[in-house]
């Protein structure tokens, strides 16, 4: 079997306003809310892209890649030294995927069409396209990966999930940060259901991974990680992490490694 190839060292600028193309970004890296007319695909080939909308905030490490719809009003914030890649999907052609932001698996042969689609410069007639179609099928057949975490619209609830974006170590329950949000447990625990589809004990895990994801591109230890997340220890961390973004913390820093070669 060949190697995979490694990302061509792009340009080492990206302006904020691209809608196409490739570039190195530092940490920290931040695009202003803005939406496009046609569709996106960001994919970091190393590193990790955080998007958001008013439904949420999505994460993605180099296995996954971010779909914005046209008309979504969105930014992105990079985590690592990423390389970054921009693809246009014109909006004709957008009732392929689904009308909504997500974030998919990025298989061996998606990998490879993302990297040839944003290194190449000119291209033969007819070729950016057909590479493109090829991108569709995939995305088609790929499955929903979404590191997702939804965005509350109820005051009591938006307060216990700010008091959790501000420490997500923290081991306070449903109850304590309740009442500080003046709200009961019961209440919380129904609205976690009804409004964000899933429960506080899951929703605290995602913005844990989401966290964890940033401190292992910084090159932060695993067992570190665990502990600076909230885990109690890094056994529980790696079950959690594996479940949600699909491998251990250890093959996910091996594989940001590899990529950044």
């Amino acid at each position: 079997m060949p190697e995979p190839r490694q990302a061509a060292k792009p340009p080492s600028t990206f302006p904020a306003k691209v809608s196409h193309g490739s570039g190195w970004l530092d940490h920290g890296f931040h695009m202003d809310p803005h939406s496009h007319t046609d569709g996106q695909l960001v994919y970091a080939a190393s590193g990790v892209v955080a998007t958001t909308t008013e439904r949420g905030s999505w994460v993605a490490p180099a296995s996954r890649v971010t779909w914005t719809p046209p008309g979504f009003v969105h930014s992105h914030r990079f985590y690592g030294r990423t390389d970054a890649r921009l693809v246009v999907i014109p909006a004709d052609v957008c009732g392929d995927l689904v009308a909504h932001p997500s974030v998919f698996a990025v298989s061996p042969l998606l990998r490879e069409v993302l990297l040839a689609l944003t290194d190449r410069r000119e291209t033969r007639p007819g070729a950016r396209e057909r590479l493109r179609a090829v991108v569709l099928d995939e995305l088609v057949e790929a499955p929903d990966q979404s590191v997702h975490l939804p965005e509350p619209r109820d005051d009591r609830l938006r307060a216990v999930t700010d008091l959790l974006r501000a420490d997500p170590a923290t081991a306070a329950t449903l109850a304590e940060l309740g009442r500080t949000a003046g709200a009961s447990a019961r209440t919380l625990s129904r609205l976690f259901h009804t409004e964000l589809g899933m429960s506080f004990h899951h929703w605290r895990t995602i913005l844990r991974i989401h966290h964890a994801l940033v401190q292992l591109t910084d090159g932060r230890s695993v067992t570190d990680t665990a502990i600076a997340c909230g885990w109690s220890n890094p056994t529980s961390f790696i079950e959690a992490f594996t479940a949600i973004v699909g491998q251990t913390p250890g093959r996910y820093q091996a594989d940001l490694r590899a990529g950044g070669r």
